[in-house]
């Protein structure tokens, strides 16, 4: 009877251990999508900072394209930038966050994870590397 209440234990534990792989992921994701927004602004803002401050601007508003001058456009953009750099920097907080929790999650139900060509034939010297990690249950179910 032991076992029957082991393994769906075992299995909620690491079904929340995914998901907070999958969490981690999502962050990473969004760092770099705003990182690259980041740059983004930083091209346009390097691009029109020497112009007239009176030439005409295009920006695009909620899905149209108005017109202002590089006067009127560059403050905006430099205050976007400015934005989005405090939300990358607030990600980067709970990415740290997340990942001390994640690796308390692990020591406490002593999660390791082992790489998918150790757990395979270790004498096949295969040319394509798979990386992939394979999650390896809690040791304190493990058969001892």
């Amino acid at each position: 009877m032991a076992s029957l209440r082991e393994a769906p234990n075992e299995q909620a534990i690491l079904n929340v251990y995914e998901s907070m792989r999958s969490e981690l992921s999502q962050i990473y994701s969004n760092i770099t999508d705003l990182e690259m927004q980041v740059s983004e602004h930083s091209l346009v803002i390097n691009a029109i900072q020497p112009l007239d401050q009176t030439r005409k601007c295009f920006r695009m508003i909620g899905g149209v394209l108005v017109e202002r001058t590089v006067k009127e456009v560059l403050p905006a953009v430099n205050r976007n930038k400015e934005g989005l750099g405090e939300v990358v920097k607030k990600l980067y907080e709970t990415l740290v966050e997340k990942k001390n929790d994640m690796t308390e999650f692990e020591a406490k139900y002593k999660i390791r994870l082992r790489k998918q060509d150790d757990s395979n034939e270790e004498g096949n010297n295969k040319k394509e590397g798979n990386a992939q990690g394979v999650l390896v249950g809690a040791a304190a179910s493990t058969i001892q």
